[in-house]
């Protein structure tokens, strides 16, 4: 049995509510909807519309198929099959939940004009009478001569229906705020998605690509590493807006992948790698900082505990949870694999990025040394939280770390 997403792309007359090649977010909504699908692991893709040129045109590089008014359908193995209007955004977990609802077979659950939903032993029978690029209800239509039709409501959450042109802009609202993560800290969550998605959607439509975008974000943090070599408190504290810029930034690169369908295990590992390295510059910069101020040596030892911790901390991490990880999504979201323990939570939070604002107010006061004390104490503390909690994991699923 083979899944099929059914994507009607046009209204009743052939006429587009909204155009198939309307930008939603930097991409074409037809070619943001079939790669949403094959995100969503949707093997086989059927757009039905009448202008079937243009929407080739619009999804070259996918695996979609496009049948228009006039032309036979292809071969279609029997399956379930789900019918989606072209104006319905959807979530990966919405589409999945739609493919695994327990449903009889040959019936079409059918609600209103937007999605429909059948197990059928002979999908080009069903979909035989609605070709040629008619409006959902027409197709719904045609399934009901040949098939019994339920009337069911489908979950709200996880879909943004398009009525018109005039949607668009809270469509990538929608869009926008799906790309916030559960992980995200406190002040992460309410200061810098905010800036960051606003970025992110103006730069949606540009051609910068996310590993672009994370060279950006390294190279603002790395200029601000330097500014921590003096003691006074307005180079402190621009060192420390670049270091809080380069955090905005860094969500940024994350948001454009998830937002273009651009993920890639490269740009995870770059993002990764490039975020701890502006950590160790710009500790490694206080304690030379520090050390030049004070004229010793010691200061010069907490900022070695402090990238070693940090360095330490996330090889650690990469090679526990990130070097053989090849879902889609996120290379990164939590230090431990099942994050179930007390130690796993605790090592979580402490990896959030909050600190920084803890940064910028001991820097405007030119005591940016003080947070290197903590940081030279806790980062070593940090990595051995991590090994305690990759302990505690190995030893719930009976083997060795």
């Amino acid at each position: 049995m083979t899944d099929l997403l059914v994507i009607v792309q046009s209204d009743a007359g052939g006429n587009f509510k909204v155009p198939p090649v309307t930008i939603v977010a930097g991409l074409p909504l037809v070619r943001r909807l079939v790669l949403a699908a094959e995100r969503a692991g949707v093997q086989r893709i059927l757009v039905l519309t009448s202008d079937a040129d243009e929407a080739r045109r619009l999804l070259q590089g996918t695996a979609a198929l496009v049948t228009a008014s006039g032309e036979p359908l292809p071969q279609l193995p029997p399956g379930r099959m789900v019918l989606l209007a072209g104006t319905v955004l959807f979530q990966a977990a919405w589409l999945r939940a739609l493919f695994e609802l327990p449903i009889e077979r040959d019936r079409l659950y059918a609600e209103a004009s937007s999605v429909g939903v059948i197990d059928a032993d002979d999908p080009h029978e069903v979909l035989s009478g609605g070709a040629g690029g008619l409006a959902v209800p027409d197709v719904f239509a045609a399934v009901a001569r040949v098939r019994p039709v339920v009337p069911r409501t489908f979950p709200q959450d996880g879909r943004f229906v398009l009525g018109g042109l005039q949607d668009c802009r809270r469509a990538e609202d929608w869009l926008l705020r799906g790309l916030i993560k559960e992980t995200e800290g406190f002040m992460s969550r309410h200061v810098e998605r905010r800036i960051s998605l606003a970025i992110s959607r103006r730069l949606a439509s540009s051609s910068i690509t996310p590993n672009a975008m994370t060279l950006v974000s390294v190279g603002v943090g790395l200029l601000g590493a330097p500014f921590f070599l003096s003691s006074v408190p307005a180079y402190q504290l621009a060192g420390a807006l670049l270091f809080l810029l380069h955090s905005i930034l860094d969500g940024c690169d994350g948001e454009l992948a998830r937002l273009k369908f651009q993920e890639s295990r490269w740009g995870g590992v770059l993002d990764f790698w490039g975020d701890n390295v502006v950590h160790a510059a710009v500790f490694m910069c206080m304690g030379v900082g520090w050390s030049l101020a004070a004229q010793a040596a010691w200061p010069l030892i907490l900022g070695g505990a402090a990238v070693a911790g940090t360095l330490l901390s996330a090889g650690f991490v990469y090679w526990h949870t990130m070097h053989e990880q090849e879902k889609p999504g996120p290379l990164f979201t939590s230090v431990s694999k099942g994050g179930r323990s007390w130690l796993s939570q605790m090592a979580d939070a402490l990896a959030r990025r909050d600190f920084i604002y803890l940064v910028v107010l001991l820097s405007a006061a030119g005591k940016a040394d003080w947070f290197l004390a903590l940081a030279g104490i806790g980062a070593p503390i940090f990595f051995l939280v991590l090994l305690a909690a990759a302990a505690t994991e190995a030893r719930r699923e009976g083997r060795l770390v």
